[in-house]
């Protein structure tokens, strides 16, 4: 058992906390199913509400590193759109998850990420020209990005699919990701502080333990991302994703 700024571990679960900044830290540069697989191991660790406040911290300090690779590539006419929505299911985020329980808390996170699979395997199979390209879409999109990540920082599926219907090129569609997801988390950390109570000092000094692995994950994310092809890449993501809904789920 390891004794870390008031977190009781036993070496597995330390071992599990690294390997979700390294997943965290992908997740930023490209490899989005990495994230998702990130969510429920911390939460095995942790539990549900609990870990979605560890894991923001995280998230924060590796949103930076992808915008910084990234910022360049970035579709800013559709970002304006996302933004404010966002912002108001971040909101709504923040009210439901007040009044509930831990267990429905990972059941919530649980469906949000099968929901993920199955739509990922729909535009898989030939079905992005059936996702509508409305203002109203992206409305609805910002809304459900910003509560889904509040909830369980597992908005990725929801901005992706936007994304992919309006064919945005690989690395446009990773800098557009990397921005809306920085503005996000920063606007969800007050929240998580001051109503949720889930981010506090010892939660902050506990992820200055991860920065280095996060870097790393980065590292690898930017690697793995100019290797694959683009189908390969999103076999890739949708494959890490079912493998994050099964860890859920047990």
């Amino acid at each position: 058992m390891i004794s870390l700024f008031s977190y009781e571990l036993t070496y597995l679960q330390l071992i599990l906390v690294l390997l979700v900044a390294i997943f965290t830290g992908m997740s930023k540069t490209g490899v989005h199913g990495a994230g998702m697989l990130a969510v429920p191991l911390l939460a095995n660790v942790f539990g549900g509400q609990s870990s979605s406040g560890i894991l923001l911290p995280m998230l924060v300090m590796a949103d930076v590193l992808g915008v910084w690779y990234y910022h360049r590539h970035a579709s800013w006419s559709h970002l304006k759109i996302l933004f404010p929505w966002a912002a108001l299911g971040v909101v709504v985020g923040t009210i439901v998850g007040k009044y509930i329980n831990d267990e429905i808390f990972k059941i919530i996170m649980a469906v949000i990420i099968l929901v993920s699979v199955v739509v990922m395997l729909w535009l898989e199979r030939g079905h992005k020209e059936d996702v509508p390209h409305q203002k109203a879409f992206a409305i609805t999109t910002g809304v459900l990005g910003g509560f889904t990540s509040m909830v369980g920082n597992l908005a990725g599926t929801v901005l992706a699919v936007y994304l992919l219907s309006i064919r945005l090129p690989k690395n446009v569609f990773i800098g557009t990701t990397a921005w809306f997801f920085m503005a996000t988390n920063w606007f969800k950390v007050p929240f998580h502080i001051f109503v949720w109570n889930t981010i506090t000092l010892n939660t902050f000094l506990f992820n200055l333990l991860a920065i280095p692995f996060i870097i790393v994950g980065a590292y690898f994310g930017i690697i793995i991302v100019k290797q694959l092809s683009e189908r390969t890449y999103r076999w890739f993501i949708i494959f890490m994703t079912i493998i994050a809904a099964v860890f859920m789920l047990i």
